[in-house]
């Protein structure tokens, strides 16, 4: 199989993974979230070591770690990241648990445009007035939100900023995709490590105290977290960036699709009309972005 066709499939069965997940998620809705945050980085990390020793990267881990510990910047932004995507993962299984399944749909759909923002206040990145009006757009499907339900969409907002500020952190830092995954699940091991013995010893875990299927899902949280970032990996290694910035639409409109149908919440005309503004607000962000390399390789073209 070639590349680009390997590629392909890499990223699209990445984001599909990432769109069913609420289902995986819902499975363990009898289990607390912080015990299920805390499974998934414990077990994260054992089976990405276990996977980088199999596919014989464990040298080049050993390597990732010292010398991010001699570049104490890139160690700490690292650092920083592992916490902020634990966050955001502890974010997603609450709402997907506390039946917010659509705001998470949201959040990840504003997502590129809060990455946008994030790079025009800290990367002094400069954007052109479609990007400009896409993001006044998405703010006016936020606010249609806000002054309809009388309250703020947390859940949404806090996905997408933790996920943003999370992919500013690592823009820097060149790592390859499974061992950061080891590296990142190991600054927050400890913490994961601790707090498991503190829910043990006050009698509070459902894993090995539970039925086999909710032990075994517990376990299955290190696969369903790090299948989709190897297959991802793959993919953006073998794809221009406009494909994985079309695929990245497919995870959000999964959700969006199990949390109005499968679960029923609630989806009348306001959160249409909020989502419609986001999504007019992509499709005016992808078209500039698309048009802009072409302009650009036009006019070297010309030259």
């Amino acid at each position: 199989m070639e590349s680009r066709s390997k590629g392909i499939i890499a990223a699209a069965l990445a984001y599909i993974i990432w769109g069913v997940i609420p289902l995986y998620w819902k499975q363990l809705g009898m289990v607390s979230s912080d015990e299920i945050i805390t499974s998934r980085i414990v077990w994260s990390f054992i089976l990405t070591v276990l996977f980088v020793i199999v596919i014989r990267q464990g040298k080049p881990l050993v390597t990732d770690l010292k010398n991010l510990w001699h570049n104490k910047k890139a160690f700490w932004a690292l650092f920083a990241a592992a916490y902020l995507i634990s966050i955001n993962w502890f974010i997603f299984i609450w709402a997907v648990n506390n039946d917010h399944i659509i705001e998470t749909s949201m959040g990840y759909y504003i997502n590129p445009l809060i990455s946008v923002l994030l790079g025009v206040v800290f990367l002094k990145e400069k954007l052109s007035k479609a990007q400009v009006l896409a993001c006044i757009i998405a703010f006016a499907g936020v606010m249609v939100l806000v002054i309809a339900n009388g309250s703020f969409p947390y859940v949404s907002i806090s996905l997408a900023l933790s996920f943003g500020i999370y992919g500013l952190l690592k823009k820097r830092i060149k790592l390859d995709a499974t061992r950061g995954l080891a590296i990142e699940t190991l600054f927050i091991l400890p913490i994961a490590v601790i707090y498991y013995i503190y829910l043990i010893m006050q009698g509070d875990t459902a894993l090995f105290h539970s039925d086999t299927k909710t032990t075994l899902l517990l376990i299955g949280t290190g696969a369903i977290t790090a299948i989709p970032l190897i297959l991802f990996a793959v993919g953006a290694q073998n794809i221009p960036l406009y494909l994985v910035g079309f695929f990245q639409y497919i995870a959000p409109t999964m959700t969006l699709f199990i949390g109005a149908v499968v679960y029923g919440e609630n989806f009348g005309g306001i959160e249409l009309l909020a989502f419609s503004c986001i999504w007019l607000a992509i499709i005016v962000f992808s078209i500039s972005t698309f048009i802009k390399p072409k302009k650009i390789k036009a006019i070297l073209e010309t030259e």
